[in-house]
């Protein structure tokens, strides 16, 4: 069996050279899982774990797209996506499998559009059930499309999803010995390296994935963010065995999530590069996958947007102004329309300092003005301005 994986290994190294150098060193083991998982080694080789009477069962062409399918979530850093419970687990497995099957021909040859399996309500008499985007919805993150099966769920008012997320070719459990912050880095590192050395022979959505992962945040925004502002406004509702149910005694009761209420304002005047400006919406969306929702402002000499931001929002951002510069404006919305907590600035720093009330944290390009930096630091503290 092992010299079976080790071809179709080989075939991925002969096709695809980004892809030869992550998975040069790979290694495999026989283990519980359903067809093939993936796992992470100390020295950042890609560990495969297989089930051998299931990959018996399948062809040599499917053997390699259910290879690249587990590598794939490693690229995408799916690894790093955390469910708030189980049905939502579900929903992110099968929203996970659609944004990277489509990259897989083998395996899109057979996906069923997640509008279908959504509309029907179970998936194919299959053992298998490989998920695609819908039609008019190709190039998205998994982010994207765990919103759109939320939504469409909502509005169908059915639910059977965690049935067909057991129909799914793994069970997307990412096992490693490795903390996530070792992980991350050994992963990133080849993944780099590869993608520095062969990255233009990739499908354009698969680099433009991998383009922004690389593009690491300079700030580790889940420190930032818990002592930048307190968790007030309630979230969302959910059910746990952990309370009990006031009323009744048989059924689990019920918490809230709170979350903080953040602005981002970015500054899009003419006096911020193209490269900045990349720069700044890798940390935005960095901040998004923090689980926060966003309020996100553009400025120039006013405001020329406002919106939300959620994770991924990157491929479809447009930057609006290019004139000169005046932040206050858009901290008075955030301040009195959106009653935010705290509010994050973008900027070069070629502006007069706003006026913040509320709690506000700075972060300046690399090509910074000094002076502005200096007279934020003296004004609002050396913690809330970051370069």
């Amino acid at each position: 069996m092992q010299e079976r994986l080790k071809k179709a290994i080989d075939n991925l190294i002969k096709s695809n050279a980004f892809y030869a150098y992550i998975l040069m060193g790979s290694q495999f083991i026989e283990g519980n899982v359903k067809n093939i998982s993936i796992s992470i080694t100390k020295n950042g080789d890609v560990l495969f774990v297989y089930n051998p009477v299931s990959v018996a069962t399948k062809s040599d062409i499917m053997v390699e797209g259910l290879i690249l399918h587990e590598l794939m979530h490693i690229i995408n850093r799916h690894y790093l996506i955390h469910p708030k419970d189980k049905r939502d687990k579900a929903v992110w497995d099968i929203a996970k499998d659609a944004a990277i099957n489509q990259f897989i021909p083998q395996l899109d040859a057979f996906s069923i559009p997640l509008n279908v399996l959504i509309e029907e309500g179970h998936g194919t008499d299959n053992d298998l059930i490989f998920v695609g985007p819908p039609i008019d919805m190709l190039n998205k993150t998994a982010e994207e499309y765990h919103d759109y099966i939320v939504d469409q769920f909502l509005k169908r008012g059915r639910y059977d999803i965690e049935t067909i997320a057991e129909r799914l070719p793994d069970s997307h459990k990412m096992e490693s010995d490795l903390p996530v912050e070792m992980l991350l880095e050994v992963t990133e590192q080849k993944i780099g390296k590869a993608f520095n050395l062969f990255g233009g022979e990739l499908p354009s959505g698969v680099r433009q994935n991998i383009e922004l992962h690389l593009k690491k945040p300079v700030i580790n925004w889940e420190t930032a963010i818990r002592k930048f502002v307190g968790l007030s406004q309630r979230g969302e509702k959910y059910s746990t065995p952990l309370r009990p149910n006031r009323r009744y005694d048989d059924q689990p009761g019920w918490r809230y999530t709170y979350l903080p209420r953040i602005c981002v304002i970015i500054d899009t005047s003419g006096s911020i590069i193209e490269e900045e400006m990349n720069q700044f919406v890798s940390e935005i969306d960095a901040i998004a996958r923090q689980e926060v929702p966003l309020k996100l402002i553009q400025i120039d000499k006013s405001v020329t947007f406002i919106g939300d931001y959620k994770p991924g929002g990157w491929k479809s951002f447009e930057v609006y102004g290019g004139g000169e510069t005046d932040l206050q404006p858009a901290v008075d919305i955030a301040e009195t329309r959106f009653r935010s907590e705290g509010i994050i600035i973008f900027t070069d720093g070629y502006v007069d300092l706003p006026k913040v009330s509320r709690r506000v944290l700075f972060v300046l390009s690399k090509k910074h003005n000094s002076e502005f930096y200096i007279d934020a630091r003296k004004i609002y503290g050396n913690v809330y301005v970051l370069e």
